[in-house]
């Protein structure tokens, strides 16, 4: 094969750290043993994190542990260097050499043999590197330098000033300490091309009836022909040559067999795999993307008011309840998210019954494993792109060049991601408000596509992917919340909240679900206390007892999920230990969130689904909305529902 990519991955990478630009004085190829680093050269994980790397290297504590996290923080303030050696094996001369990197986070450049190649800045998207002009004969050294990320994009704030494209979470959110990812997050690699290369391709598989359909497109440089084939466990189902250069082809009537949602049906997966050819028949370049047939379409909800968007997905002509959780990312430091990390949580997921996955908004594009795995478990993704609330101000950036910038993105997250069988909605981002009845808690008006920034994603995603479905924003339509004093009005079509069950459960908690009238709930919980061994095991030199917002473990996040008065006011005493408030704190949620649940499926087809916030801890919680903890084990609570998820309509 003429193109060639070499892993980088399995280098020796090592780490330096740095005060601001000093590492730039009198730089020199020993650069990892000079005294002038404030941390001289530890061994680095790739992909991975700075923090990690300095974890391993004893040289800050484990941020989940107490309140360790503080005493990380330093790690922003620096720069840091990743440096490998490149093998002489790799190069030989006549041949394009690019460096490609999947993730950067956040801003910095790249250099190669001291010389800078180019610089990078935005974790979204990936960054490419033409490293030809900078190789030398032998002894090629690589080095990718980060500069200081920026100060603060977390939970509160102001939405419509924040345009530095770096995953929000990280700074703070109320169920994660602050911890500013710098590193590596994912896949980085050399591709050496000499007689032509697959420059992109991109393909939308769908299903007219019984039938396959497929559209692909793509451009080539070199070579004599293109072959495009479609198989499973080798079986061909079709294939086409064509000459090189760009290409398109709309494959109709294709046999195949339709995937479905969990527990719809099977999720048979396909390979379509465009292949570069020269003149004898020898593949020059290969690229393949697993495909899956099915069909969706969304239709009014029984009793919908007039003009509601459509909250019945139809999939293969059958109308689903959507069922499931909200998907944060799995750790702070996501860079170093394996494979295993997310397939524990997904089978877990699967089992369970859950069918939609919602990728929030202040998170990231997950790595690719992540949609691999859910097109092979039938975990439909809700994606959104990287906007999110700040409470202060929830109204999106609306000059030109922030929206050029995620513009960008938003075609970068299609063209990447397009293909999956699991992808069925892409939004514009989680509770961006401030329409014409905003101002009153509760009473806030979503975005619609009259903003601008809303707007160039809507005609991106009508133009790159118009088989799916684009929603501005979660929630959407006319409140953002579902208020008692509103149902019945026709208010309520996807709508955020409740997060926890105030009063009793079996009187107002009951009530409130059985008067509602919400189309879709795409956010809604109830808190509980983490498992008791995980809450001592992080604790550190911290006693977790009591559990209440004056000790400084259980009010390291927010203290907004603690819930020790109310098993005070209920059995009139205090918890005899950190278990027995555990025990009734996760017995409470179990119950709460399984009344919802049941009553929203019971309302099917008036109701179209409900997810919950949210599916896992991504950080050592003493008191979350989670139903999943931090090590990827159900709580109670998801074992309860799993009875629920698991019934039929």
């Amino acid at each position: 094969m003429s193109k060639q990519r070499f892993d980088l991955s399995e280098l020796d990478w090592r780490l330096t750290g740095w005060t601001p630009y000093l590492w730039q004085f009198g730089q020199t190829m020993e650069i990892g043993t000079s005294p002038n680093a404030d941390v001289r050269a530890i061994p680095a994980k790739v992909p991975g994190s700075v923090q990690h790397s300095l974890r391993e290297a004893g040289i800050i504590p484990d941020w989940n542990v107490g309140t360790n996290s503080r005493q990380c923080e330093w790690v922003e303030n620096r720069h840091w260097l990743y440096e490998a050696a490149l093998p002489d094996e790799w190069f030989t001369s006549g041949k394009t050499y690019r460096l490609n990197c999947q993730g950067l986070d956040y801003s910095g450049c790249v250099m190669l043999n001291e010389k800078r190649v180019g610089e990078f800045c935005g974790s979204f998207v990936p960054h490419v590197f033409d490293l030809t002009p900078f190789l030398a004969p032998s002894g090629n050294k690589l080095r990718v330098a980060f500069e200081c990320p920026p100060r603060w994009l977390g939970q509160f704030g102001f939405t419509s000033l924040m345009t530095e494209w770096k995953v929000r979470f990280n700074y703070f959110w109320d169920w994660t300490a602050r911890m500013v990812q710098i590193g590596i997050w994912d896949c980085i690699s050399v591709e050496a091309v000499d007689d032509g290369e697959i420059e992109s391709l991109r393909c939308v598989p769908d299903a007219d009836g019984a039938d396959g359909t497929l559209r692909a497109w793509g451009r080539t440089t070199g070579g004599e022909s293109i072959k495009l084939s479609l198989t499973r466990d080798g079986h061909t189902v079709r294939e086409q040559t064509l000459p090189p250069g760009e290409f398109s082809v709309n494959w109709t009537g294709l046999a195949v067999d339709l995937w479905n949602p969990n527990m719809h049906g099977d999720q048979p997966l396909y390979h379509f795999t465009c292949s570069l050819l020269d003149g004898g028949g020898t593949v020059l370049d290969s690229v393949s993307r697993p495909v899956g047939f099915r069909h969706v379409e969304w239709r009014q909800c029984e009793g919908a008011p007039e003009g509601a968007d459509t909250w019945i997905c139809v999939v293969n002509g059958k109308p689903v309840f959507l069922q499931g959780v909200n998907w944060n990312p799995v750790l702070t430091n996501f860079a170093d998210v394996t494979e295993a990390d997310y397939r524990k949580r997904l089978e877990l997921y699967r089992d369970l019954g859950c069918n939609l996955l919602r990728v929030w908004g202040g998170g990231f594009l997950e790595k690719e494993c992540f949609y691999d795995l859910c097109d092979e478990f039938g975990l439909m993704v809700w994606q959104e792109f990287p906007l999110s609330s700040s409470g202060l101000d929830n109204w999106p950036p609306e000059d030109e060049d922030a929206i050029a910038q995620q513009a960008v993105i938003a075609r970068s997250y299609i063209e990447r991601k397009q293909h999956h069988a699991s992808l069925i909605i892409w939004c514009g981002g989680n509770e961006l408000l401030g329409g014409s009845d905003g101002g009153k808690i509760g009473m806030e008006r979503p975005v619609g596509l009259e903003h601008p920034m809303l707007s160039s994603f809507n005609e991106i995603v009508c133009c790159e992917d118009p088989t799916r479905r684009f929603l501005a924003t979660s929630a959407s339509g006319p409140r953002c919340h579902g208020n008692v004093e509103d149902f019945g009005k026709g208010l309520h079509w996807d709508v955020h909240g409740p997060w926890k069950a105030e009063g009793d459960l079996d009187c107002d908690w009951k009530d409130y679900w059985s008067s509602d009238d919400a189309l879709f709930r795409s956010e809604t919980g109830s808190p509980s206390a983490g498992p008791a061994e995980i809450t001592r095991r992080y604790a550190g030199d911290i006693d977790p007892y009591p559990g209440t917002v004056e000790n400084p473990l259980w009010n390291r996040h927010t203290p907004w999920w603690v819930e020790w008065p109310r098993f005070v006011e209920e059995l009139g005493r205090e918890p005899v230990d950190l278990e027995e408030y555990v025990v009734w704190s996760q017995d409470r949620q179990a119950k709460a969130l399984c009344i919802a649940v049941q009553a929203c499926k019971d309302r099917f087809p008036r109701c179209g689904g409900i997810l919950l916030w949210t599916g896992h801890d991504c950080f050592p919680c003493e008191a979350n909305t989670s139903i999943v903890d931090f090590e990827g084990n159900p709580k109670p609570a998801a074992l309860a529902l799993r009875e629920i998820w698991r019934k039929p309509v």
